[in-house]
């Protein structure tokens, strides 16, 4: 049984409005979220639909669920099909492998596994056998080896996504065939063609059509009604109206009762894309920024708001996470020699069982609220941590045993809080905290073209120049560092460095050059994508 939480509000794309969630069973939740085409390494707007999917099945989880959570991988389609025969290399061989890339970047984000991971050509007979119940429904015909679904007899098409039957003309990614009933029919068996991959079926060798594959699996895990449905907002037209007039046709019963849908990712507020020149994988990315920082980023705009991806919030959410991290283990070293007779004696005090409540009481709150992730990260949890450093702070002073014991109490039992919604958040690394630090701070060498010996060697001649009252040249050494994403602190006699947001940023190495900020945008009743101005991240293939 879920325990009981005052409200849990999820946005439903088709009533365009925040619903209290209801499961279907009580206690159980079933989730099906459309996965990537598996022919090239995956882009940040992959990254962006399933760390916020990946948000809502941990808060699912951490509400009481039980979620069976399923996301597929079109493993044959004509994408793939051009991009194997660009690299000469077998469609179904190249789909297998950007699968397990694909795969390794989740993890590297911290996307946890979901319950069921099946591929198109692992269910062919699903396919077919639906096919088969949309055609002898009578809601689709078989035209010389291919299948069409007949939107003329589904009644409702268009409920979605809001859009009417003429507005889908022929030759605006509809592809244009003769032997159609309607223009907007669409494919649910393709013939093959010489070369391809292809399958027996009752209506000779082919394949499947794009749409149908997600219906098919969704149902064979999910059975035909479930609860969430999810995926891109350029998704909602046409695969997520197709899937929703298919599996009705194959099963009049068939239902979902939440569409989630998350929003477009943009680059300096312009539309990504390859020929723009500012369309980046996963990796590319990481390559230069932990992959912490990049969920952390993600995060930071609501799910359904667009995410405008610029170095400059890249570098605030390393910075963030790097606080995180730096806190969580200052808090580790302090604690080590009173933890346990604290345990024991100490006493929270009264502010700090007052910031744990109010952490506690507003990540919920806010997680159930539409998973409302900014709040959590910028208000919530930054005052966590600022209260966490203030109690080090005291910890340096000398307390009386009574107070100290309070403070370390206080102590270890916000940091278990702070623990816990980091944790949900995806936040929280199986890494030690100093491996954390250590990785975050070799990717801000990295950005900033240096080895940690040449700042270390910085920092001597900065001493050096302090010595000799050289203050302008520390200073500038000072300076000159902190443009590059280093901060030099004094801490006594000592100098310390560590990552920082960079005063300018005019690194070539980085994939995007900062200009605007990002900004939350309120979005309770967001735009459905028409198929001339497709946003962000493409997604799919004509029908």
């Amino acid at each position: 049984m879920a325990k009981e939480i005052k409200e849990f509000q999820l946005y439903n794309s088709m009533t365009k409005q925040k619903e209290l969630f209801r499961p279907r069973v009580d206690g159980k939740v079933g989730m099906y979220v459309c996965g990537v085409t598996s022919y090239d390494l995956s882009h940040i707007g992959h990254a962006r639909a399933y760390v916020a999917f990946d948000v809502l099945y941990r808060y699912l989880k951490y509400i009481g669920y039980e979620v069976v959570y399923v996301r597929n991988f079109t493993d044959v389609d004509d994408k793939i099909i051009r991009r194997a025969n660009e690299l000469g290399e077998d469609p179904i061989t190249l789909s297998a492998r950007f699968c397990e890339e694909f795969l390794a970047d989740m993890a590297d984000i911290q996307c946890l596994v979901p319950t069921h991971q099946p591929r198109v050509t692992e269910h062919m007979e699903q396919i077919k056998d639906m096919i088969t119940k949309i055609i002898n429904n009578g809601c689709a015909y078989h035209v010389e080896g291919d299948a069409y679904f007949a939107v003329d007899k589904y009644p409702n098409y268009g409920r979605l996504s809001g859009r009417r039957l003429e507005d889908n003309r022929a030759g605006e990614r509809v592809a244009v065939d003769e032997r159609k009933q309607n223009p907007a029919d669409f494919a649910l068996w393709k013939a093959a063609k010489p070369g391809e991959p292809k399958w027996d079926s009752p209506w000779g060798p082919g394949r499947p059509g794009w749409h149908i594959e997600c219906s098919a699996m969704s149902a064979h895990y999910l059975t035909h009604a479930f609860d969430i449905h999810g995926g891109g907002m350029d998704l909602i037209f046409p695969h997520h109206e197709n899937e929703i007039a298919q599996s009705c046709a194959a099963c009049p019963e068939s239902n979902v009762n939440y569409w989630i849908h998350n929003g477009f990712v943009t680059a300096n507020d312009e539309k990504m894309s390859k020929s723009l020149g500012n369309f980046f994988t996963i990796r590319e990315v990481t390559k230069v920024y932990h992959p912490l920082a990049l969920r952390h980023f993600l995060m930071g705009t609501h799910y359904r708001s667009p995410v405008n991806y610029t170095i400059s919030q890249l570098e605030i959410a390393s910075e963030a996470v790097f606080y995180v991290y730096q806190t969580l283990q200052d808090c580790e070293e302090a604690l080590l020699e009173l933890k346990e007779e604290a345990e024991k004696n100490g006493k929270i005090s009264p502010a700090a069982q007052e910031c744990i409540t109010k952490l506690h009481e507003e990540f919920e709150a806010k997680l159930s609220d539409d998973l409302h992730t900014p709040t959590i990260l910028n208000s919530a949890l930054q005052e966590s941590l600022r209260f966490m450093n203030s109690s080090l702070n005291m910890l340096k002073k000398k307390q009386p045993k009574k107070q100290q014991l309070s403070t370390v109490k206080s102590l270890a039992e916000l940091e278990k809080q702070v623990k816990e919604v980091l944790d949900v958040l995806g936040l929280l690394s199986n890494s030690r905290y100093t491996e954390v630090l250590q990785q975050l701070k070799d990717k801000a060498l990295k950005r900033a073209g240096l080895t940690e010996d040449d700042v270390l060697h910085l920092i001597e001649e900065r001493m050096l120049a302090r010595k000799n009252r050289e203050f302008s040249k520390s200073d500038q050494i000072r300076s000159d560092l902190g443009v590059k994403g280093i901060a030099l602190m004094d801490v006594g006699k000592e100098t310390v460095w560590r990552p920082c947001v960079p005063v300018q940023q005019e690194r070539p190495d980085v994939p995007v050059q900062q200009e605007k900020p990002v900004e939350l945008v309120k979005q309770e009743n967001p735009v459905i994508p028409t198929e001339k101005g497709q946003p962000a991240v493409p997604a799919g293939e004509e029908q």
